[in-house]
């Protein structure tokens, strides 16, 4: 992974890091959301094994060290630095919250511990790859609870920000509950189920839809599903209905939904198909799904693009990488922001989860029998030594996890009170006594 996929403020901080001398210091850095988006009352932890995997092999090219030495900002550097660059790796600890893990806001997403410049150049890909990927898990599960046990699958690439977010929106999504996606290299790549048949101009290239059907069923089998609105929805899901089994169903991606669905279900029942389903897509998100559900329509899955891709009701996360203490010669300083809303806590920090609330503490903090920490070792010294669970896996987690949530905190409404998240009387006594030196120091 090239280190050049950051901010070049990153790497001119590690640059004079290096000339201050500061390369042995180790710093602390956290990740969490300061607010959650509009309507959330929760985010869906996703991310973590790219932020590993990124970690794991951070490196500098000679290409990547001979750009920078061509750039104005470096040009005052010694040759001994781009040697270093050239030698850098990540040598550091991560701990992190497992995938699938629901977090509310001021609670890390993870702790990074690594002499100053390993620390200070992961900040930009961390927030991009953790930030996207939890607002995306985030947006999906609220899909799949207005869906009520309906499929939800994931067919945004083709709206996504770029082709490699599409791929990760396919896993992100299924992580939040989504039943598949259509990328297929998400499928391959993470095994995720993928979905998909045919689109309209499949219909429009034959000379008439029968036969545009029969040909998709020769190809599909089991698996074919008719998309029947290209024409007239009603005359196509009679030509579908006449060609019988195998199929999976039919697809509705225009018109009024609810009256669509009722009529197809009639028509695929009277023609002895009660096992074909009947997929909605078309421009929908939560609320829509929402809709349909609650005025009981036929309709078995749901297949939902530009909306969950892009999360466009909240197209971004508001999610910040932290300084929170430092290690120099032995003595550890801590560190905290006291600007107007955007101030921090110090010191490394521990989210302690009990039943019906959450309690940020200090990361030395001994958790009492009745609770669950949620940061844990990942990376140790340069080093995984955690199994990074499958998408699959973190799917599981997020399913068992929002199902232990208060039913008020899944709505797709801001619900109040929020869900508690208490300061430990460590953090709070460290706090105190970080501001009252700050006072002190004049800082």
């Amino acid at each position: 992974m090239s280190a050049l996929l950051t901010d070049l403020y990153q790497l001119t901080m590690a640059a004079g890091y290096w000339l201050a001398g500061k390369t042995q210091e180790r710093a602390t850095f956290e990740l969490f959301v300061r607010r959650l988006p509009p309507n959330r009352n929760f985010i869906l932890v996703a991310g973590l094994r790219q932020a590993a995997d990124y970690l794991l092999n951070l490196r500098f090219s000679d290409e990547d060290v001979r750009y920078l030495r061509d750039l104005e900002q470096f040009s005052r550097l010694p040759e001994a630095f781009f040697d270093d660059l050239r030698a850098f790796h990540f040598t550091g600890d991560l701990f992190a919250v497992p995938e699938g893990t629901p977090l509310f806001a001021g609670e890390p997403l993870l702790t990074l511990r690594a002499p100053m410049m390993e620390a200070q150049i992961p900040e930009t890909y961390l927030l991009a790859t953790l930030g996207f990927q939890t607002l995306i898990a985030t947006k999906a599960a609220r899909m799949v609870e207005a869906a009520g046990g309906r499929a939800v699958v994931e067919f945004g690439t083709r709206r996504a920000h770029s082709p490699g977010a599409g791929v990760l929106a396919g896993r992100a999504s299924y992580i939040g509950g989504c039943a598949g996606t259509s990328n297929t290299l998400a499928g391959r790549e993470f095994g995720i189920p993928v979905f998909g048949t045919a689109a309209h101009s499949w219909v429009m290239s034959f000379p008439t839809e029968l036969e545009a059907f029969r040909r998709l069923q020769e190809l599909l089998g089991p698996a074919t599903t008719y998309l029947i609105d290209s024409y007239d929805t009603i005359e196509g899901a009679r030509r579908a209905a006449s060609l019988g089994e195998p199929l999976w169903g039919v697809r509705l991606d225009s018109g009024n939904l609810v009256e669509l669905a009722r009529a197809v279900r009639g028509i695929l029942d009277a023609a002895e198909l009660p096992g074909a389903k009947i997929m909605a897509t078309g421009d929908l998100n939560e609320y829509k799904i929402l809709e349909l559900v609650a005025v009981g329509a036929p309709i078995d899955a749901f297949g939902v693009g530009t909306e969950l891709a892009t999360s466009s009701d909240a197209p971004s996360l508001g999610a910040v990488y932290k300084l929170v203490e430092m290690e120099i010669a032995g003595a550890r300083r801590y560190t905290a922001k006291y600007s107007e809303e955007k101030a921090t806590l110090p010191g490394a920090k521990q989210v302690f989860r009990y039943a019906g609330h959450d309690v940020i503490g200090r990361a030395g903090e001994c958790p009492e029998p009745d609770c669950e920490a949620l940061l844990r070792p990942v990376i140790l010294q340069g080093k995984l030594v955690a199994e990074l669970p499958s998408a699959a896996e973190a799917r599981e987690r997020a399913r068992a996890s929002l199902e232990r949530l208060p039913k008020k905190l899944r709505s797709l409404f801001e619900c109040d009170p929020a869900y508690p998240v208490e300061l430990s009387a460590e953090l709070l006594h460290l706090m105190e006594e970080v501001r009252r030196q700050a006072r002190i120091n004049g800082t």
